[in-house]
């Protein structure tokens, strides 16, 4: 049987429960800052995007400025709600540890936030030395550039044609796609809404898994299927 490359997982609302509780934060945040939003719209809108990134969007569309000082107030309230409440999603380290190709996390949360999050749930030892952060690459460009995929696949010598990407978000999606790979989307996070397995097929996701049970018979039957073939 073709067996993948590598397999990248994203960390924030792929393998941790964390994007519901970031974006009740920046919801927060953003509302005292004079831009009134909820955190649903924050996951269903912005979801897979840095904070940053999400300010200027809405700067753009609202005209409202926002100081950027901002920044580094929701780092630092996310980091310590994250620390507290954190949660692994459930079947992530037995679908993680049945994976027998190498395995890597790219995302677009700092390295440093990415392992407290993933040795808080214990799944660091699966990814140790295979964490990419957006943030913390020579381009320093975020999902949904494409470069933090790139940049894994070729410091680990995988070739993107033959990578698989599980993804919870658009613009995540986006990236994995530009980069070349193929994506499984994932809807088994809190921040799940109606139409949201709907938006990760649009963005280009081959097919949408709900549960980590599902993932290995997925990544099977899609390994035996290529574009190319």
């Amino acid at each position: 049987m073709p067996q993948p490359d590598l397999v990248i997982f994203d960390c924030d609302g792929v393998l941790v429960d964390s994007e519901i509780v970031a974006a009740r934060v920046e919801a927060e945040l953003l509302t005292s800052a004079g831009f009134e939003i909820s955190a649903e719209e924050i996951f269903e809108t912005y979801a897979g995007l840095t904070f940053k990134d999400i300010m200027l969007r809405l700067e753009e569309k609202s005209h409202v400025p926002f100081q950027a000082s901002l920044i580094d107030r929701a780092e630092e309230l996310v980091d310590r709600k994250l620390r507290s409440d954190v949660r692994i999603i459930d079947g992530a380290r037995e679908a993680v540890a049945a994976v027998t190709v190498p395995r890597a996390v790219c995302s677009n949360s700092s390295t440093e936030r990415v392992q407290f999050m993933l040795e808080k749930v214990r799944l660091l030892p699966f990814f140790a030395g295979r964490i990419f952060s957006g943030l913390d690459i020579p381009s320093k460009k975020t999902k949904p550039a494409p470069d933090v995929f790139l940049y894994a696949a070729d410091k680990l010598g995988a070739n993107p044609k033959n990578t698989f990407v599980i993804e919870d978000s658009v613009h995540g999606i986006a990236g994995a796609r530009a980069a070349g790979m193929r994506v499984i989307g994932f809807t088994g996070a809190g921040h799940s809404y109606p139409g949201h397995a709907d938006a990760l097929t649009e963005a280009g996701a081959e097919t949408v898994i709900r549960r980590w049970a599902e993932l290995n018979s997925t990544l099977a039957a899609l390994s035996e299927w290529s574009e190319d073939a």
